[in-house]
């Protein structure tokens, strides 16, 4: 039985709809607070090289083939995956007793458009 989950969160939604460009004239606090979020989130080595995974995979992939390609424990790699589902960059799918991620594309294709400089300063 497959069984995606949607984002809950408020902050995760926006963040998986956003992004407003960094440059842009008077970029809102919550604006600036859903950025920071998903910059938090690719803060760190780890969640980088696990989205790098699901950018090449063609297939969702199940957690307990993070393990050896990170060379973490399970619970490590869970929390990594969940801080990436929290700002939508990723989506889980629950296969039986298994959780399968996948990459969340237009999300990411969105925060890419933040660093445009189009309506800032040259």
């Amino acid at each position: 039985m497959r069984r995606t989950l949607e984002v809950r969160d408020t902050r995760a939604r926006l963040a998986a709809e956003c992004c407003q460009p960094v440059a842009a004239p008077d970029v809102t606090p919550e604006q600036a607070g859903t950025l920071s979020s998903l910059f938090r989130a690719l803060g760190d080595p780890h969640r980088v090289r696990i989205v790098n995974i699901l950018a090449n995979s063609d297939e969702p992939i199940c957690v307990c083939d993070f393990i050896p390609a990170l060379g973490l424990s399970q619970p490590t790699v869970s929390f990594h995956l969940k801080k990436l589902l929290s700002v939508g960059l990723v989506q889980r799918e629950q296969r039986g007793t298994w959780a399968y991620y996948s990459l969340n594309r237009s999300a990411l294709g969105r925060l890419a458009g933040v660093f445009e400089l189009e309506g800032g300063k040259p």
